[in-house]
């Protein structure tokens, strides 16, 4: 994966858009009933609800019994509701509030599949990428080993046994207090950024066969570097980054109109440690 790609985070918003993405099956015209619980019915559109509710588990099930833990789950929830409207737990206050909570809930994920998800086609997310493509600049990976010691004598020594024709491999596997002296030093390929600053700028300005003719300092002691290989990074394929695209698109379409609609709300948080931590979540979308 490269780097434009890597900027999703997984935010409380990120989760939200998430679950309204998931939340509402196609319902469509699947209202044949599979099943009747004291008379009531239990559609196909119920146990399409019922197995996108099911645990991870239950998930992965072949699909006949998917469905059939869907409809005892759907069963046993039916008959369980009716035994607590009998005992009055529908009026209860506390359910009350849970009921408006799920309501909101349920129509918040309405209004994200109606319209954010609607909005980001496929063509939206082809251009996103070769937008993305476009803006990219050239980058090398090179691909190293290095043999790693406690002092710049040692370090030395090395160099000395190499200019004598040494084999670099060997002295690794021998000398190298790193772990991956055992593989003779190899690192292989890694990109700008990702080695600590002194052991990378020292591998980038080397060519393929060479080594090091000084002591690289780093915290981690003093290194002798062989480049093994210097090439230029190759941009993922659509079909790679496609589902990255695609959700990076989503997550900014939908933090851009939870924006724009709390502008037109009047929203106060009378807890100021409260505000303070909304301020900043807010800040970090």
């Amino acid at each position: 994966m490269t780097q434009p790609f890597r900027r999703l985070s997984l935010t409380l918003g990120t989760v939200l858009l998430a679950a309204g993405l998931h939340a509402l099956p196609a319902l469509g015209a699947e209202d044949t009933v599979v099943a009747t619980v004291n008379g009531q019915p239990i559609t196909e559109a119920d146990l399409t609800l019922a197995e996108g509710d099911l645990d991870q588990q239950f998930r992965q099930l072949p699909e006949d019994q998917r469905r059939g833990a869907a409809l005892s789950a759907l069963i046993e929830i039916r008959l369980m509701a009716s035994k607590a409207v009998e005992k009055g737990l529908d009026k209860d206050a506390e359910f009350v509030h849970r009921l408006a909570f799920l309501k909101e809930r349920a129509l918040h994920s309405a209004f994200v599949e109606k319209e954010v998800a609607a909005t980001v086609t496929d063509e939206a997310v082809r251009a996103r990428y070769d937008k993305e493509m476009a803006d990219m600049k050239p980058a090398n990976e090179v691909r190293a080993r290095h043999i790693l010691v406690k002092t710049e004598e040692e370090a030395k020594a090395l160099i000395a046994e190499l200019d004598a024709g040494k084999d670099f491999v060997e002295l690794a596997k021998e000398k190298s207090t790193g772990p991956s002296g055992p593989n003779g030093g190899d690192l292989g390929y890694f990109r700008a950024g990702q080695m600590v600053p002194d052991f990378e700028a020292a591998a980038f300005a080397m060519e393929p066969g060479s080594y090091s003719k000084e002591p690289v300092k780093t915290q981690f002691g003093f290194h002798v570097i062989k480049l093994e290989d210097k090439r230029a990074v190759q941009p993922p394929a659509f079909d790679e980054v496609k589902e990255n695209v695609k959700s990076l698109l989503l997550r900014e379409t939908y933090f851009a109109m939870a924006k724009d609609i709390r502008k037109e709300a009047a929203v106060e948080v009378k807890d100021e440690a409260l505000k303070a931590a909304l301020d900043k979540m807010e800040a970090e979308k």
